[in-house]
């Protein structure tokens, strides 16, 4: 015989069989015993969780010949039947194939003749909530009062997308996640059945990475099992397989962002990236890990919520001490953000180290939680005695000095009315520069944006090979940056190029327009 993947060979046959929805198989098994069985069940909740297992197993025990506690027996010829997919009793229709009105007029005309053997016809209705409005409505009435030898059970991930007539003609049972310590239970019992030697970290990642579903977590288990065959399943062999990050990396991470060092932080998701971990996977996890982080924070006893090691749980609130409340949840919400963002993102990687320069760098943003983490880090700046000048004043070692420098310096005046044109070209700068190439647009990125003479757009320069490569090669830059800016905005404007030799920032004296103006930002950019 052909393999079976764990999740089709381990399938529940019985109600004792199924893990984590007693709640649902107690119900059941009462209406058996009492034969208050009724015509119209919907199953709800998300995938994996034992909606169709127990559809068949329902189906099994109304038209089992030798009921036990309300259990099918499994040995009559009806269970077996129903079991291996032959029984003329229990119809299975997937909704997102046969959805249409002529799909479901065709059971309404079958339901009218009798079952050949056993005493109820069982129609299995899969992902009910893709069926048309009109199948929904030829629909209604049979499902109101069907023949009493007829059972629907109609199964969906999303409920709310049933119409409310449907709804109010079933009973409904909400089937619910599958706890972690369940999963891991079942894993557990499976492998010592399969004879396969399997860590206990292992099995408790792989349950946790099923998000709640038993047949996820079987899948990627067999996954792992396939690529290891014949060796020990370790942690660390399921995180390289499954392309998942260790928590000692998530340390790191943090640490280094929490010292603002945008360089260890960026080397680190380019270790990621060359071992060729999943990216989206490791934003998730990352993002479980500052939530673990602030549930450390919040509370001392919190060994029994977290799913975690006590040498790991050790570490998180070491790192709790170093952190504070508001600018761990700002951190928890930036990459959060990025989790719906990177899912069908092509730039993966540019995205995250965005919001990794992002948790560095507050005052890139400008909300509270930012501000926060803004103040805190000026304080520990001071308490390491560094100097912190406010933006525009000169950089002296000695205050008095700098006020008296600042004041003979002459001061940037911020333009009084910017053109039009001059807005769309900073507006647009990002996409005027992707029209661009080599060291034309490696140079023009190089240049501060100001307002120059007759409302032109000054270009500044501090380094000397930059302003003479654009000086000198005038139909290569010059030239190409009005023809990429007529083509962006529709208009032609007038450039100049000026060398700032003083020693001082060029922001200092000239205004930064592209502080002024909102700057579109476009992958070519980066």
């Amino acid at each position: 015989m052909s393999y079976q993947a764990l999740y089709r060979k381990f399938r529940p046959q019985e109600f004792d069989d199924v893990k984590g929805q007693d709640h649902i198989v107690t119900t059941l098994k009462n209406q058996i015993k009492a034969d208050r069985i009724g015509h119209a069940y919907l199953f709800c909740g998300t995938r994996g969780t034992g909606k169709t297992t127990i559809a068949k197993i329902f189906a099994k025990a109304v038209n089992c010949e030798h009921p036990a506690d309300g259990s099918p027996c499994g040995e009559c010829p009806t269970c077996k039947a129903i079991a291996a997919g032959t029984s003329m009793n229990v119809i299975e229709i997937d909704a997102a194939s046969n959805n249409g009105v002529d799909n479901i007029r065709q059971i309404r005309e079958e339901v009218e003749y009798r079952p050949t053997e056993g005493k109820y016809k069982v129609y299995i209705i899969d992902e009910v909530h893709m069926l048309s409005i009109g199948a929904f409505n030829a629909l209604l009435k049979t499902l109101e009062e069907p023949p009493s030898y007829v059972i629907f059970i109609l199964a969906t991930t999303e409920a709310h997308k049933i119409p409310i007539t449907i709804l109010s003609r079933c009973q409904r049972y909400d089937f619910r996640r599958i706890s972690i310590e369940t999963i891991t239970a079942r894993l557990r019992e499976l492998m010592e059945e399969e004879q396969i030697t399997v860590e206990e970290r292992a099995l408790r990642y792989v349950a946790k990475a099923g998000d709640g579903s038993m047949r996820d977590a079987l899948s990627l288990l067999d996954q792992c099992i396939a690529f290891y065959l014949g060796q020990e399943l370790t942690y660390d062999k399921v995180l390289e397989t499954l392309g998942a990050v260790d928590t000692e990396v998530f340390s790191r991470l943090l640490r280094q962002i929490l010292e603002k060092n945008i360089t260890g932080a960026i080397a680190t998701i380019e270790e990621l990236v060359v071992e060729g971990r999943e990216l989206g996977q490791f934003v998730t996890d990352f993002t479980w890990y500052l939530r673990n982080l602030m549930l450390v924070q919040s509370s001392d006893d919190m060994e029994d919520v977290l799913d975690i090691s006590s040498e790991n749980l050790a570490l998180l609130k070491e790192e709790a001490q170093m952190v504070d409340v508001d600018v761990l949840m700002r951190y928890i919400r930036i990459f959060s953000e990025l989790g719906s963002q990177i899912k069908y993102a092509v730039q993966k990687r540019i995205l995250i180290e965005i919001a990794v320069i992002k948790l560095c760098k507050p005052e890139m943003e400008k909300d509270y939680t930012s501000l926060v983490d803004r103040i805190d880090s000026l304080e520990k700046k001071l308490e390491k005695g560094v100097v912190v000048t406010a933006p525009g004043s000169a950089r002296q070692g000695v205050a008095g000095n700098a006020e008296s420098a600042a004041s003979d310096a002459p001061k940037k005046e911020l333009p009084k009315a910017i053109p039009e044109d001059i807005k769309q070209v900073i507006a647009n700068w990002g996409g005027i520069l992707s029209q661009l190439t080599g060291l034309t647009k490696t140079y023009l990125k190089m240049a501060t944006k100001s307002l120059g003479a007759n409302g032109a757009l000054l270009l500044v320069y501090e380094d000397a090979n930059a302003y003479t490569y654009v000086t000198e090669n005038r139909s290569d830059c010059q030239d190409a940056l009005k023809a990429a800016v007529a083509e962006r905005i529709g208009k032609e404007i007038e450039i100049q190029v000026k060398l700032n030799d003083t020693g001082r920032s060029s922001d200092e004296i000239y205004p930064d327009l592209g502080q002024l103006i909102q700057i579109d930002i476009e992958e070519e950019d980066f």
